[in-house]
């Protein structure tokens, strides 16, 4: 699996983040499954409403193109960033809520 995963990231790596970085975007893999990648969108693109676009025409375009024997479809793992967590807390202390 290892082998398997370092194949993907070429393919992020190439393919993929140089259009999310130039959005303020990153992508990270959490973990491949009988076919399918769970992947989290970061920085700019965690949340973003064209995050479901941008995995179907770029991410999981790009991915399938290329390792189709690995990958057959991508998900995206919705998550709050540690930032966007640490962010609320102070707001709620901040303000007694």
């Amino acid at each position: 699996m290892h082998e398997d995963l370092k194949k993907i990231e070429a393919v992020l790596e190439e393919k993929v983040r140089p259009a999310l970085h130039a959005h303020g975007g990153e992508i990270q893999i959490d973990h491949l499954a009988d076919g399918v990648l769970y992947v989290k969108l970061l920085g700019q693109c965690a949340g973003c409403p064209s995050a479901d676009l941008t995995n179907e025409t770029l991410v999981e375009a790009e991915v399938v193109k290329a390792l189709p024997e690995l990958v057959n479809k991508v998900v995206v793992v919705q998550t709050v960033s540690d930032e966007l967590w640490e962010q609320a807390k102070r707001l709620l202390r901040d303000h007694h809520l």
